[in-house]
């Protein structure tokens, strides 16, 4: 009997990869004492299970002919984790009693919960969720007249600290699997077809932590939401929004990914991004235009800037002028100006009306593509990381 255990280099969590080696090397049928002996030891040994959905088609496949089954039944379950969304295995009601148990002996099914919700009175949900190990992490479902939007969260808090974040104050506790990014989608896609009958038509990764630093799991679980066996949503109406990591911008253009970027540049020199984005000193904004530049040739797709306006810090016509200039650099399609959604660890505040106005009609009589993303969830703790941090909040569910 071989085990193999690992440990991963990013969360420290101890994950175990025994079963493939187990099974390859000494097959076993319902009926072998041998698996009994097995159980007892694993369970002796303190050996942790495997989670199930960490294993590919095939692999189930290999596990269910090595147990004395056919291969359909792989599928079967396949079908039960990805496209059903079973939590349990007691849930898979084709399996007999005897195949649940002994899947659930073998595998572990971890899945999120949804701990809390808030409901905005501009329609946006909201909601705070558990991991099996019991950290908190954040999603919205933003609903408009032809959207249902999902914002997703790629890490448990953040180590980027941005000034102006909720997040950033967090410090980061480890990286979502990819499973736990597919099921944040699962989650808010219920609440947008239980509120509004309606399935979520588009997926932003603009919530807490830095998608391009949890790259691989990132990258699996969008492979997962726009698979036919999954959630079958196309790459086109994903947008995963970075901070700025120049190098895994060129591994996305090598990649050659699907979906849509966003930068969120927020500032548009140098000096001032430093100040407020502390990963501009090993990221700036020269290093990023070329970065972008490179996606772009390997993808064609779709760029977006993001840029929050603050009062008083990047919101004069000098600042305006600046953005253009970047702008010009870019080969891309939109700026996205954004209202800022105050936090209380932060003394940034949004500019007044005026001034945004004056902003926006500079960028538009330089025909710059700019669009005003007015805040949303105001009566809400709709600020990235908000919720995540609060303590005690009842839940509305």
């Amino acid at each position: 009997m071989l085990f193999f255990c690992c440990k991963n280099d990013t969360d420290g969590r101890i994950k175990t990869w025994y079963l493939p080696i187990f099974l390859r090397f000494t097959p076993f049928k319902f009926s072998d004492t041998s698996y009994l002996l097995y159980v007892s030891l694993r369970v002796m040994q303190g050996v942790n299970k495997q989670n199930i959905r960490h294993l590919s088609l095939a692999e189930l496949e290999d596990y269910f002919v090595q147990s004395g089954d056919k291969k359909f039944r792989a599928k079967q379950v396949y079908e039960w984790l990805w496209q059903k969304h079973a939590h349990s295995f007691d849930a898979m009601t084709n399996l007999s009693k005897e195949w649940r148990t002994k899947l659930s002996d073998v595998f572990e099914l971890p899945a999120l919960t949804v701990e809390a919700s808030q409901y905005s009175a501009d329609g946006t949900v909201k909601s705070r969720f558990k991991t099996v190990d019991s950290h908190l992490v954040e999603g919205v479902l933003i609903p408009t007249d032809t959207r249902q939007t999902a914002c997703v969260s790629s890490q448990i808090g953040c180590s980027l600290t941005c000034k102006f974040c909720a997040t950033g104050y967090m410090g980061r506790k480890r990286n979502l699997d990819f499973d736990e990014i597919y099921d944040e989608v699962v989650l808010i896609n219920q609440q947008a077809e239980r509120i509004y009958q309606k399935k979520l038509s588009n997926i932003v990764f603009m919530g807490m932590g830095e998608p391009l630093l949890n790259y691989k799991n990132v990258l699996k679980a969008i492979e997962r939401i726009a698979s036919p066996d999954g959630l079958g949503m196309s790459p086109r109406r994903i947008t995963v929004s970075t901070a700025g990591v120049a190098k895994m911008i060129l591994q996305l253009g090598d990649d050659e990914v699907r979906f849509k970027l966003a930068l969120s540049l927020h500032a548009a020199n140098d000096t001032k991004r430093h100040e407020i984005m502390p990963i501009n000193d090993t990221n700036n904004i020269r290093s990023l235009v070329e970065a972008l530049n490179y996606f772009y040739r390997k993808t064609g797709n779709e760029i977006t800037l993001e840029y929050i306006l603050f009062k008083d810090f990047n919101d004069s016509p000098e600042d305006a002028a600046e953005l253009v200039k970047v702008f010009r650099q870019i080969p891309a399609d939109l700026v996205n100006i954004i209202e800022y959604n105050p936090i209380d660890m932060a003394s940034f505040r949004k500019p007044d009306e005026q001034v945004t106005n004056n902003f926006m009609q500079y960028l538009e009589k330089n025909r710059v593509n700019a669009r005003l993303r007015r805040s949303r969830g105001k009566d809400i703790d709709a600020a990235c990381g908000q919720l995540a941090n609060k303590e005690g909040i009842q839940q509305l569910q």
